[in-house]
């Protein structure tokens, strides 16, 4: 039987939000939805918080989760990348004799996670050649026909040879969803996690926003009082 655990990176040193992992989120700690989402899926022998904040740490266990060590200062600043988050957790359990043979990074923003996506990947990666399985969604609308705004505040399109094409006659184009991200560890990709490597899971779009600024940080609460009413009035 396969050796599976979660990571969930969540430092103290939140900018734009301050304290985001843990501000309230109606009712709980915002981290406290990843955490027992990945609890209530029974697909990890230990689900485990990289944190380097002793508030976040204590929050984590009492919802649930490991947390085997405090994240070293140099693994906790703005330019420290979830890949060495998740090396260095995996590795501290490694020197501990822990050895796993798949691994999911779970963002700590992520509240409208559903356990039924999170079986998906791993089922799906399980049973394919592929080494990495993550959340997708469908961008709103066809990339091909975006433009920017240059120096002289005027439009300018990426693709310009597309304006006159159809919406429906666009290919349909994903974006990272930022919920999850399924590993087999004891296998190597050249890809990056956008490449053939990889296996898209695919979520509906009311399901996925990223929680970056207060913006979005509202815009999530509404998204999740409404799936919340939907599911009661089932």
């Amino acid at each position: 039987m396969a050796n599976v655990v979660a990571v969930i990176p969540a430092r103290g040193g939140s900018k734009r939000i301050p304290r985001k992992n843990i501000k309230d989120f109606h009712g709980k700690p915002l981290i406290a939805y990843s955490i027992e989402v990945a609890l209530n899926s029974k697909l990890f022998d230990k689900v485990i918080v990289s944190t380097d904040d002793e508030e976040i740490a204590s929050i984590a266990k009492a919802y649930g989760a490991d947390v085997p060590f405090i994240r070293p200062k140099e693994l906790s600043d703005d330019f420290t990348g979830t890949g060495d988050v998740v090396t260095h957790a995996l590795g501290y359990l490694r020197d501990k004799g822990e050895m796993f043979d798949y691994a999911c990074t779970i963002y700590a923003t992520a509240p409208l996670l559903q356990e039924k996506y999170l079986i998906e990947g791993f089922e799906k990666l399980k049973n394919s050649d592929a080494i990495n399985a993550f959340s997708v969604t469908s961008m709103p609308f066809p990339i091909q026909r975006t433009f920017k705004i240059d120096e002289h505040e005027r439009c300018e399109m990426f693709t310009p040879e597309y304006y006159m094409t159809r919406s429906q006659d666009l290919e349909e184009a994903y974006q990272d969803a930022g919920q999850f991200y399924w590993t087999k560890l004891n296998e190597s990709s050249s890809e990056t996690m956008f490449g053939k490597d990889s296996v898209p899971i695919v979520l509906p779009r009311h399901l996925v926003q990223d929680i970056d600024t207060v913006e979005d940080w509202k815009r999530a609460e509404i998204m999740y009082r409404v799936l919340e009413e939907q599911i009661h009035y089932e």
